[in-house]
């Protein structure tokens, strides 16, 4: 059977219908429009006479007399007054519009937006936070969030920025696995490229959730206000540590919370070592120890990439030697652990004398040694002794003879470290992207925020001896000879700077030597001589070349003396 249409006027009825609906709202909003001054004043009105109402309930009957006396007095006053009732009328409109304006409406709940991602984020945690035998389980499929999600904010594009999140004392909040899993899925589900922290309260059961901040980069290189012994690594949250220090940056003026690392004979931390990737810092790391060590000590630099990071400092007050080759490393890194060795017994022997420590034993000596895999790869491919072997004296005993050793390697050649490096280097710093597992490997202890992948360069996480795991991020120190270097960090470099060694001029070149003639001895023989009475005989002639050789200096006693004699020149790079 055919279907047969429907009637005209109910096809066309909902069109209509909703025609008319649009009219109407339009209308609506137009008539709103015109007539709002007038709802405005008509809302005002009607609190002032509810607030007019509400104070008349609340004075008391005895006062209500005279309360009423002083208004019949002030409306006869004004209407007394000439333009007395216009004035009251317009003063009475203009508070009736301020008291019926339209006020921004405060939030005070999460939009519909922020329900629906607090609610998939309740869901995500139920298989975690929930067991079969829970019989009032605060994580259920379907249950109610709002019990386990105490505080919560959000930024302006609808993004997690603080969470607090009551679990269940089952839990297993005190395995690192259990935490890294929850970790991890509250970073997927919360939106990635941000950086979160997460605090663990054991005790209360509670997790809170917010995210940090970047760390600044607008500090570059300058004079610290630190005491002789104290070093910047970098700068952390406000929260981490409790010292700051007085900075220049670009923004101006401010006092930035440091991560300051203390060596010396009391310090616990005597040593570092730095981790990164290519380009993640390390070198500037080493570039900005040294401009800090340099106005209060020594400072041995051995290049192990041979790439010319340290050029600046070639020839710079304080600074003995900068090696890039395998022979020019060896010899240096020789003389030091002689030094060390020497600064020991000088030091006891004063203290068995009872006399303070030499003044060249208490000037502090830094070796600082970039990259040691490659100069360690040279030499067993040359057969020669790995150079951090001859580590193992300054990193044993450079906290008592005011040695201190910093190491920079890239991540992909820890394997290579000797032991008494990994052993003796208990301040630690990881640069660059890394996993949490690799930054744990480094640190001993796993960072409390979550890893970006991508970071600038100098950010990382530094951690000092048993210490907690701290952001960082190092202030900028750039090599002020390379043509990608900003004119300020440039500036910035060289103003800390020392001056260069005094070298002396060559001497004028003196006059060819003339050779003497043969002196003539006369020798006078009691016998005659047949040929004659004299005998003439030349004598050597001695010349000395100007540009020989000078002797080699005097070997080191065995006993006599306290050690080797001090290095002071810096030794010739190989090739």
């Amino acid at each position: 059977m055919a279907r047969r249409p429907l009637p005209r006027i109910l096809s066309s009825g909902s069109a209509q219908i909703a025609r008319s609906r649009e009219i109407a709202r339009t209308a609506a909003d137009s008539a709103t429009d015109v007539l709002h001054p007038l709802i405005t004043v008509t809302r005002g009105l009607r609190k002032l006479a509810a607030t007019a109402r509400a104070r008349w309930a609340a004075t008391p009957k005895e006062r209500r007399g005279p309360t009423l006396a002083l208004v019949a007095a002030c409306v006869l006053v004004v209407a007394l007054m000439p333009y007395g009732p216009l004035l009251a009328l317009v003063v009475l409109m203009g508070a009736a519009a301020w008291k019926g304006r339209e006020r921004p409406v405060v939030k005070t709940g999460p939009d519909d937006a922020e329900i629906a991602r607090l609610k998939g984020l309740y869901e995500a945690l139920v298989p975690y936070f929930s067991v079969p035998d829970d019989p009032e389980p605060l994580f259920a499929h379907g249950g109610d969030w709002s019990g386990a999600f105490a505080e919560y904010a959000f930024d302006e594009d609808g993004r997690l920025t603080r969470l607090r999140i009551a679990y269940p004392p089952y839990f297993t909040d005190g395995e690192p696995a259990a935490r890294a899993r929850i970790e991890q899925l509250l970073h997927a589900k919360s939106g990635r490229g941000r950086e979160y922290r997460f605090d663990w309260d054991e005790e209360g059961n509670r997790l809170d959730l917010s995210v940090l901040p970047a760390l600044p980069t607008t500090i570059a290189a300058q004079r610290f206000v630190t005491v002789p012994g104290e070093t910047v690594l970098g700068f952390t949250d406000a929260d981490a540590v409790q010292r700051t220090v007085p900075v220049v940056s670009a923004d101006g003026t401010e006092d930035a919370p440091a991560v300051v690392w203390r060596t010396g004979p009391r310090s616990t931390e005597p040593h570092l070592l730095a981790v990164g990737q290519p380009g993640s810092g390390t070198t500037s790391l080493l570039r900005s120890i040294a401009l800090q060590a340099l106005p209060h000590g020594d400072v041995l630099i051995v290049d192990g990439g041979g790439t010319g990071e340290y050029a600046c400092l070639a020839g710079r007050d304080g600074v003995l030697a900068i090696e890039c080759g395998l022979s020019g490393a060896l010899t240096t890194l020789e003389w030091a652990a002689h030094e060390t060795e020497r600064r020991l017994i000088a030091a006891n022997r004063a203290r068995q004398a009872g006399q303070p420590a030499p003044e060249d034993t208490r000037r502090p000596l830094w070796i600082l040694l970039d990259r040691p895999s490659v100069l360690g790869h040279l030499a067993a491919a040359d057969g020669r002794q790995d150079p951090q072997e001859l580590l193992q004296v300054p990193l044993r005993h450079g906290r008592a003879a005011q040695v201190t050793v910093a190491v920079a390697e890239q991540s992909d050649s820890t394997d290579t470290l000797s032991e008494a490096v990994r052993s003796h280097t208990r301040a630690r710093i990881v640069l660059g992207p890394a996993a949490p597992e690799q930054i744990a490997a480094v640190l001993g202890a796993q960072p409390h925020t979550t890893p970006t992948p991508e970071v600038p360069a100098g950010r990382g996480y530094a951690r000092l001896g048993t210490g907690p795991v701290l952001r960082l991020q190092v202030p900028a120190t750039p090599d002020p000879y390379d043509d990608a270097t900003s004119e300020a960090h440039r500036r910035a470099v060289l103003e800390l700077l020392p001056e260069r060694h005094a070298i002396a001029a060559p001497p004028a070149p003196a006059d060819p030597p003339t050779v003497a003639a043969p002196t003539v001895v006369t020798v006078k023989t009691p016998a005659p001589v047949a040929a004659s009475d004299t005998v003439s005989m030349p004598t050597a002639v001695v010349e000395t070349v100007p540009g020989s050789a000078p002797e080699p200096a005097p070997a080191p006693r065995a006993e006599q003396e306290p050690g080797p004699a001090p290095f002071h020149t810096p030794v010739p790079a190989e090739g």
